[in-house]
């Protein structure tokens, strides 16, 4: 919307305003009401009775073009411009092929086109999406102080992110046009890019109390609640947009295909998302998303490999994507070969470290990512302590910033954000098992580990988990349950090194319950876990343990 013409395409007469409420109802009237398709139906008839009328054809294509029809338009416009030599119908052809993303053809039909400020905005916009930088600041020298170029230049900045530049624009205009509302619909899509919800959706009230049908201005508010509450509330909302099926319904269809999709929590998305990739880029962003969630990482990074990143979000996927696929490298084929990480960190350097998201939250995020990367926890630390409360509930931060207290040596922190994580997928995986036993061991609390040793007794990475806590609980000086854990290791594998362990832990826990740190009642526990035993040095032991609780009264 934020490239919506403010002219029409076509020259017309002016609209009267006031109307007889007993003349016939005219095309001019229903798109004066924003009736495109009402205005169609009308024209075509009219059409039908003067076949040879270029003016009714210019107008049916100014219809379709603002249904967002843009390919009936092209149609129309093309073959009028062989029919007339007026250099209008060439800048009006040279917009739809703009907006079907054809733009070498645009440009090409443009040039053609008698000087104008439509000519210059439409160059404008094709510099900035062809990224061609020298024309682009060449066109933007030649926008006048005018409520058109203005938007134009607004609209620049929302596309390259500059979302604060664009907000900067739109107040500045509104100050001498009060009249047009449109302009609260563009800040609260800045506001919206921004992650202030709810004052988007406080300035779009103003629009929706005047326009209450407008498809786009719904469906914002959609994404607005969606943001705010969640993905039901805001289903709700597009319901009732749907359920409305006005004349611009079909503008917007592919777009709330799309959101419903999100909405519903990926619901769907293998088959709306693939045929809108190419049509909506947030689709792309989103198939990717799902295909990450769902454990496709290798479709994930087809889809995304070959996209250059424009916007904040294209920067983040990717990196996320060349991360997960580089660590996957690693992990299954044992190469060190980090470029993919590496690619993956620098993307997130790029936007934590750029003066348009560095503020952001997802800027810190970023920034963060980079620095985990590194291994530079301290700084990882500062940036999530700074957007801690923005995400006091969602898992993904709180397993992440867990394990990076973990690596901080800051045990209490990191069981009490890894206790916090609610999502199975998460809870059930190894490393999260792994690093929450080393916590529980580091924070004197062995049975707990033991517990969780339990859980997952029957899973193949049970050993793992029996190895950490025999070792760790070892050389923090909790022996008992180092003892059973090398117990427990030492008869499904006789290796002379659970043995040793088993004898020191046996030793270590001996020695605490003549120390009076542990109950004599463990002395039978201790005695049975070495006789589980066949080696020859475990007699000696027993009988040393048996003097020691005989001589202090302790039945065993």
């Amino acid at each position: 919307m934020l490239l919506s013409r403010v002219k029409p395409a076509v020259e017309q007469q002016q609209i009267k305003t006031n109307f007889n409420p007993n003349h016939k109802i005219s095309f001019k009237d229903l798109i004066q009401k924003r009736d495109y398709t009402g205005a169609l139906t009308i024209l075509k008839f009219d059409l039908e009775k003067n076949k040879d009328d270029i003016e009714l054809e210019q107008w049916i294509a100014y219809c379709y073009f603002h249904l967002g029809d843009y390919k009936n338009a092209m149609f129309i416009y093309k073959k009028l411009s062989e029919q007339i030599k007026t250099k209008q119908i060439l800048a009006n052809l040279s917009c739809c092929y703009f907006y079907l993303g054809m733009y070498p053809e645009a440009d090409e039909v443009l040039q053609k086109s008698d000087f104008s400020e439509v000519k210059i905005r439409l160059q404008f916009h094709l510099a900035h999406k062809q990224s061609d930088e020298k024309k682009l600041m060449e066109f933007h020298e030649l926008l006048a102080d005018v409520v058109e170029d203005q938007l134009s230049l607004a609209a620049i900045h929302y596309l390259r992110s500059h979302y604060q530049e664009a907000i900067d624009l739109y107040k500045k205009l509104m100050m001498n046009n009060r009249k047009l509302l449109a302009l609260n619909v563009y800040m609260a899509l800045c506001y919206y890019k921004l992650d202030f919800y709810d004052v988007s959706q406080e300035i779009l009230d103003v629009y929706i109390k005047k326009y209450p049908d407008s498809m786009i201005v719904l469906n914002l508010k959609a994404c607005n609640v969606y943001r705010l509450y969640d993905g039901k509330a805001a289903e709700g909302e597009l319901k009732n947009l749907i359920a409305k099926r006005s004349s611009t319904f079909k503008f917007c269809e592919d777009l709330i295909k799309h959101n419903m999709v999100v909405f519903r929590n990926g619901e769907g998305a293998l088959q709306v998302l693939p045929p809108l990739v190419d049509i909506l880029p947030e689709a792309r962003l989103n198939l990717v998303i799902h295909n990450l969630k769902q454990g496709n990482n290798e479709e994930a990074y087809e889809l995304i490999k070959d996209l250059e990143p424009a916007s904040p979000q294209e920067y983040i996927l990717k990196a996320i994507v060349n991360v997960v696929i580089g660590q996957e490298k690693e992990d299954v084929n044992n190469l060190n070969n980090r470029k993919q990480i590496e690619v993956g960190q620098q993307l997130f350097n790029l936007v934590g470290s750029s003066s348009s998201e560095c503020d952001t939250i997802p800027g810190r995020q970023c920034m963060a990512s980079a620095f985990f990367l590194e291994g530079r926890y301290d700084e990882v630390n500062l940036y999530l302590n700074s957007i801690k409360s923005y995400f006091s509930n969602d898992d993904n931060f709180n397993f992440n910033f867990a394990q990076v207290k973990l690596a901080l040596g800051e045990y209490k922190d990191a069981e009490d954000m890894y206790l916090q994580v609610k999502n199975n997928k998460i809870v059930e995986n190894f490393l999260y098992i792994s690093h929450l036993t080393h916590c529980f061991i580091m924070n004197k609390k062995p049975q707990l580990a033991w517990d969780l040793y339990l859980k997952m007794e029957n899973s193949k990475d049970s050993i793992i988990i029996l190895q950490s806590i025999a070792n760790d609980c070892y050389k923090t000086n909790q022996f008992w349950h180092s003892a059973k854990a090398f117990d427990m290791l030492e008869k499904l594998d006789l290796l002379p090194e659970y043995w040793e362990g088993k004898r020191g832990a046996c030793a270590g826990a001996f020695q605490q319950i003549v120390l009076g740190k542990h109950s004599n009642e463990q002395v039978a526990d201790i005695i049975q876990l070495l006789r589980n035993s066949a080696n020859s040095q475990v007699e000696n032991m027993i009988r040393m343990i048996k003097k020691w609780a005989k001589n202090n009264k302790i039945i065993v």
